[in-house]
């Protein structure tokens, strides 16, 4: 009877326990222990202040960067009669500060794109207006006089004057998959993160825009199963998008100016179809545009200087990588001085700095940053005292920090605390907000002044940080560790809970290890890997070769030949924690997404046995199924690298696939598409290898949503914990 009885409340306890972990499993994919963050703040002319929508998005506020109380009310929705919106989900503010454009009801395009019910309210008349009657609009912008708005609508480009209330076409050849004007199309959104592709002059006189001519590009379609999709006889429905895969035609961009006041469009020669334009920006007056080309190769970049009333451009400033690519991100430093001078980042030293150039004659002034370390941001300069505001990962690649450098090259840290620094710099660079987060602390945003003193908190996510504290979790861990390469990486690791160094536990390697990107980071992150540590799992992280922050040879040694170093990278990370006493070497797993999808298939593929069981998420198994530009960066064209193509694809090598697998994918993923995992099941099927797939009708590359997240992630822990 007592057996009995301690058997039932083992068992009852097992229950509670298991109940809690995953109750702490919905807490996690719900986005419970992300930090709390703080949007839509623009800077006003007052360097003392900040407009903020408030939380339920009635109202845009203005708060005192020192003190953080109310000064003024710069919008209150609740209080105009009639009002047609709920909520205010972004908006910006004329020059004059006199002008709200704000937006509500927004329609998801892609991944950063979207359209919307824009509106005008006007401060001073007390009006609240309709941007347009006649359709939803994308990227609407003030013009710098703060008289008109630029805005796209179905791939036309118009300009809306608001002291006639007049709606002007600038053009009128958009048309869904052949013209567009003003906006990205789908290769120009998801790999150089751009959506507006227009630019109002300084006068405000001219309006230069891109356009892109998609005709010749390949379409893709997929099927959406359900929801508001369908029609109303329950057919799927399929959408269809152009998608240039790599080697094949993508669309042809043309530089165009708009004058204002002759209603005339003139057309700037780039000299090339194809190519890139990631930027357009003007300079300090209306007399010069600058145009950055990108050969197709992304291995040159060229910066033009147009007289646009004239048309007539040279290029004043080339950037080209005999080796590598040179990387469109370096365009994030660009900013135009007085005196004809431009800051610029360059990796010409073999790490990432920022240069002071003359763009009128390409000549290179001064080198401002230097050092064994990356730039990683840059926030702008303070024109009077000469000093430049600016990221790095100086102090280590997994930290960074805030700091300041005059042309003298004296040089101050702004931020002090080991973690992951961001900022926010005002107008007149007289206050900026820091983010700071690191493994232990969740975001805290600081009002700071430019010599690095705090002034205040904004907010400190203090509950979660308490509330992740009374969770008894382990902390992570960062280690490095030398392959047999002699190439020293970087890692972290998570034990599990109650960890007892006497006995063995199996391990999951999760990972990315696309081409400069990093996860070990000191930063907060609260993820699957402590579900995983609460169920007697450890969990390690290792950042391998091609991965960011330190320095261009590292971050681009696997340019021409994804699939080969950082896979061995992955395998030497299996191979070194096998020898730690308190792992179970026969019991090694590895998890990825996206490209860290197409390493778990590498590297089981690849291991000789050692990874036990692998879960692929939405991987790519073929690079020539993937865009164009993201893979030629690092690839180039299939017609020129056609033993990189082939040594890359997985898809004749799935027979040599050894371990458990699972395979996981959106049947509506527009990014990776779901014929890599299709493909790559067909080839494990004729080879007879046995594997599980789970796919999640409807759902994109982010397979997103509480419910579909949580059993993703339930999908994935059992798989687990049956497998390893």
């Amino acid at each position: 009877m007592k057996k009995t009885v301690l058997l039932l409340l083992s068992f009852i306890v097992l229950i509670v326990n298991v109940k809690a972990s995953q109750d702490f499993l919905k807490k996690i994919t719900s986005g419970y222990y992300k930090s709390q963050t703080i949007t839509n703040i623009i800077p006003l002319a007052d360097a003392e202040l900040y407009a903020q929508i408030t939380d339920n998005g009635k109202q845009i506020l203005a708060y005192s960067y020192k003190k953080g109380d109310v000064c003024d009310t710069i919008i209150d929705i609740e209080k105009i009669k009639g009002c047609p919106i709920d909520s205010i989900e972004g908006f910006l503010l004329d020059s004059l500060e006199q002008r709200v454009l704000l937006y509500a009801n927004t329609e998801k395009i892609y991944r950063r794109s979207f359209k919307a019910d824009y509106y005008v309210f006007n401060r001073k008349r007390n009006t609240f207006d309709a941007l347009s009657e006649n359709g939803k609009q994308q990227c609407a912008v003030f013009s710098p006089n703060g008289r008109m708005v630029a805005f796209v609508r179905e791939n036309n480009l118009y300009i809306k004057k608001l002291d006639f209330n007049t709606e002007i076409a600038v053009t009128k050849d958009g048309e869904y998959g052949k013209i567009i004007n003003g906006i990205s199309d789908w290769l120009y959104e998801e790999e150089f993160g751009k959506t507006q592709m227009f630019s109002w002059s300084p006068d405000s006189k001219l309006l230069a825009f891109l356009r892109l001519d998609e005709s010749d590009v390949k379409t893709f379609s997929f099927q959406w199963f359900g929801g508001e999709q369908l029609l109303d006889d329950g057919y799927p429905v399929a959408q269809t998008y152009k998608y240039p895969r790599a080697g094949t035609k993508n669309a042809k961009p043309t530089l165009h100016v708009y004058d204002v006041f002759y209603k005339s469009t003139k057309t700037l020669d780039l000299g090339e179809i194809d190519v890139y334009v990631p930027k357009i920006a003007w300079g300090l007056t209306s007399d010069v545009l600058f145009a950055f080309r990108l050969n197709r190769n992304q291995n040159q970049l060229d910066m033009f200087a147009f007289n646009p009333r004239s048309t007539v451009g040279k290029i004043t400033l080339t950037e080209r990588s005999e080796k590598y690519y040179v990387d469109y991100n370096n365009l994030k430093a660009f900013e135009v001085l007085p005196n004809n001078r431009i800051v610029w980042m360059s990796e010409a030293d073999g790490y990432c700095h920022l240069y002071l150039y003359n763009w009128k004659n390409g000549q290179k002034l001064q080198q401002i940053t230097s050092g064994k370390w990356d730039v990683t941001d840059y926030y702008g300069t303070d024109v009077a005292n000469k000093v430049f505001y600016y990221q790095s990962a100086e102090s280590s690649p997994i930290e960074r920090k805030i700091y300041s450098i005059d042309l003298k090259g004296k040089k101050k840290c702004l931020t002090t605390e080991s973690g992951t620094h961001t900022a926010l710099f005002n107008a007149k660079n007289t206050y900026f907000i820091d983010e700071f987060s690191s493994l232990e602390q969740p975001s805290i945003y600081n009002v700071v002044n430019p010599v690095g003193a705090k002034i205040r908190v904004i907010k400190d996510n203090a509950t979660l940080r308490t509330d992740f504290e009374q969770n008894d979790l382990p902390e992570k861990e960062f280690f490095s560790f030398t392959t047999n390469d002699g190439v020293e990486l970087n890692g972290w690791m998570l034990k599990p809970t109650d960890f007892d160094q006497s006995k063995k536990y199996p391990v999951l390697m999760v990972q990315y290890s696309g081409p400069a990107s990093q996860e070990v980071r000191n930063r907060w992150s609260i993820n699957w890997e402590y579900y995983l540590a609460k169920n007697g799992y450890m969990v390690v992280c290792v950042d391998g070769r091609g991965t960011g922050a330190r320095g261009e040879a590292f971050r681009k040694c696997t340019y021409r030949n994804l699939g080969e170093k950082e896979v061995d990278d992955q395998i030497a990370t299996a191979q070194y924690i096998s020898t730690l006493p308190f792992v179970d070497a026969s019991r090694i797993g590895i998890w990825g997404w996206s490209y860290g999808g197409y390493m778990v298939l590498s590297c089981m593929i690849n291991g000789d046995g050692i990874f036990k069981t692998g879960i692929a998420v939405a991987p790519v198994t073929d690079w020539k199924l993937y865009d164009s530009a993201y893979t030629e960066r690092f690839m180039r064209r299939p017609q020129e690298n056609f033993k990189g193509y082939e040594s890359s694809s997985l898809l004749d090598k799935a027979k040599n696939l050894k371990g458990n697998l699972l395979l996981v994918h959106g049947t509506a993923d527009d990014n990776v598409h779901l014929q890599n995992t299709m493909l790559f099941s067909e080839e494990l099927i004729n080879a007879g290898v046995q594997f599980d797939m789970m796919l999640y009708p409807n759902k994109n590359h982010s397979i997103l949503g509480n419910d579909t997240r949580l059993h993703l992630y339930t999908k994935m822990s059992q798989f687990l914990f049956k497998n390893l």
